[in-house]
């Protein structure tokens, strides 16, 4: 499937023809460049990496939830120092995910 950039925004569109008016900016239709069709493969690469790091940090904020209720607990310091660790450690790989989705944007990997 084709697509298409708005030169004023960046929106990317996915179809035979762009849009009458950008969806997110209101640019008319010939604002809209077709993206050529190697960039358009990455898109749909990037796109699906990009789910991929978006649903870990949903699991990820599941892991920490569910390491402050063992916290809350405290039935031994093991078992505390572990449920420290599961949150520590997903914060930090949820930070490096941003990091990384950040990158993509700023690499046009986003669309």
């Amino acid at each position: 499937m084709k697509k298409w950039r708005c030169s004023v925004c960046g929106y990317v569109h996915d179809g035979d023809n762009p849009p009458t008016f950008c969806p997110k900016c209101n640019a008319a239709a010939e604002k809209f460049n077709e993206i050529p069709a190697e960039e358009s493969a990455l898109i749909e690469r990037a796109r699906k990496t990009n789910h991929c790091h978006v649903q870990l940090l949903a699991l990820l904020e599941e892991v920490k939830k569910v390491a402050a209720v063992g916290l809350a607990d405290e039935l031994d310091p093991p078992c505390v120092a572990l449920f420290r660790k599961a949150t520590q450690t997903a914060h930090e790989l949820q930070q490096a995910i941003k990091a990384e989705l950040a990158g993509h944007m700023g690499k046009g990997k986003w669309g």
